[in-house]
Formats: structure tokens, C-alpha cells, sequence
């Protein structure tokens, strides 16, 4: 990795919104290659809405976020209660979804990519696992297979949405090992966090966020108790009512 890396995806006075009540204000800064980054903040302060943004989920109000990279390029774990896991699939399938571009959406399935589905399950400590049925499975269990279809895919970009919310601890810490890994072979990887001691101990780059920035840049800077404060009064003064305000000067 180079001393000063490129930035991978671009935030221009990005302001969000759904039904044009705001979620997020006037957000500029950039996510440079290779970089581990805490998207913190209080609950309701935008940062899974800016996760659907930058997957090109939802269309900003106001300025514009830039980057080249395919589809393909950026894997993207939702929050565990967006995902249906009562379709009939099993756990090796599942994780051969991170292969459709390879294989496409109806392709035939290549038995290099089955290796590597397996290798992927034992990575994330369910070798054996592969004929479960999702439905099945603890939520930690859960996880890891979702962790392994990432694996799969072998994205640039990797984006999680509160992966660590809900699972034990020894898959928690399990993950983060994943997670560590990304970072050491210079993917860029972004996620929504809520524990705070989470993010001091493994994250290096944090965005502070109250639907508008706090802060963003080294960890130990950004969670200062003095943004950490700024950041809660701002929660408290969240208005669901008000209408997108003006793009800014």
C-alpha cells in the first residue's frame, strides 16, 4: 500500500433523505483504498442510510457520491433484519451467491468455485456445515456464512451494516479476525458500529456522524468525549419532521 493512498469513493455535500425528511446533511470526505474505517453515531443518525447510499440503494437529495467502481467491485452485508433467511437454501449455497459474477445469476457452477465455498467455510469455522439449511442456524452461525459468501466475492470495497449486533462474543471476535485479514491484503472495508470499544480497538479511521459530521479521520481524535457529547445533543434534537434544508454554500 502506498504512503498516500488514492480515494476510493468521494462524498460531495451529500445530503439524504427519505419521503424528504432529511437523514443525513451535507456530508463531504472521501474513503481512501485500503482503509478500515467505524461509521459511529447515535441511534437514527443516518449511518445505515449512508451504507444504502453509497450501494447505490438510495439517491441522494443533494450532491453526489463518486467512485468507479463495478458492481461487482463492492460487497455489501445489509443488517440482519433485512435478509430473509426462511427461503429454502442451504449454507453452501448461500455462499456460492459471492461467485455470480463469475458464474451469473443462472450459470452453472463451477466446481473451482465450490472449492473455494468450502475453503470459505472453514474459514469461518463451519467446515462440515455446507447442507444446513439457513433456517437452521444460530444468528452467530448465521453471520459466519455471510462473512464466507464475502470471502467469496472478493470485493475491493466491503461494506457492514452492524455485523456484530446480536451474535456472541467468540464469533464477534472470530469476525474481526476476518475483518483484520481484509485490511492486511489493502481492501478498503466501512462498518456501522455501536460499540464504541469496538471501534477504538480495531478500527484506525472513524466517521462520527449525527446526520451531520462530527468527525472523520483517526480513531482516537474522532471519539473524543467532546464529539461523543456534540454527537448525543445533536440526537436529542433529532427533528423526524423537518424538510431537506438548502444544499449548503
Amino acid at each position: 500500500m502506498s504512503a498516500h493512498p488514492e480515494p476510493v469513493i468521494r462524498l460531495h455535500n451529500l445530503t439524504l433523505a427519505y419521503d424528504r425528511h432529511p437523514a443525513v446533511h451535507h456530508l463531504s470526505g472521501t474513503l481512501k483504498a485500503g482503509s478500515l474505517t467505524a461509521i459511529a453515531g447515535p441511534n437514527g443518525a443516518g449511518k445505515s442510510t449512508l451504507m444504502k447510499a453509497i450501494v447505490g440503494e438510495l439517491k441522494p437529495a443533494e450532491g453526489r457520491i463518486e467512485h468507479r467502481l463495478g458492481r461487482t467491485e463492492i460487497g455489501y452485508l445489509p443488517q440482519a433484519a433485512e435478509i430473509n433467511r426462511r427461503f429454502p437454501i442451504d449454507v453452501l449455497d448461500t455462499v456460492l451467491l459471492g461467485d455470480w459474477k463469475a458464474s451469473g445469476a443462472f450459470g452453472r457452477v463451477r466446481h473451482a468455485a465450490m472449492e473455494r465455498a468450502r475453503q470459505a467455510l472453514q474459514t469461518v469455522g463451519l467446515d462440515g456445515f455446507e447442507k444446513r439449511p439457513i433456517g437452521s442456524l444460530s444468528a452467530g452461525q448465521f453471520q459466519r456464512v455471510l462473512f464466507a459468501r464475502l470471502l467469496l466475492q472478493d470485493a475491493r470495497v466491503i461494506l457492514l451494516d452492524e455485523p456484530f449486533t446480536a451474535i456472541d462474543a467468540r464469533t464477534t471476535r472470530d469476525l474481526l479476525e476476518i475483518v483484520a485479514s481484509w485490511h492486511g491484503e489493502g481492501r478498503t472495508v466501512v462498518a456501522v458500529l455501536h460499540d464504541f470499544d469496538q471501534v477504538r480497538s480495531h478500527f484506525p479511521e472513524t466517521l462520527l456522524i449525527a446526520r451531520e459530521l462530527i468527525g472523520w479521520g483517526p480513531t482516537e481524535e474522532v471519539m473524543a468525549p467532546e464529539n461523543l457529547m456534540r454527537a448525543r445533543a445533536m440526537a436529542e434534537r433529532f427533528d423526524e419532521n423537518a424538510e431537506v434544508c438548502e444544499p449548503a454554500a
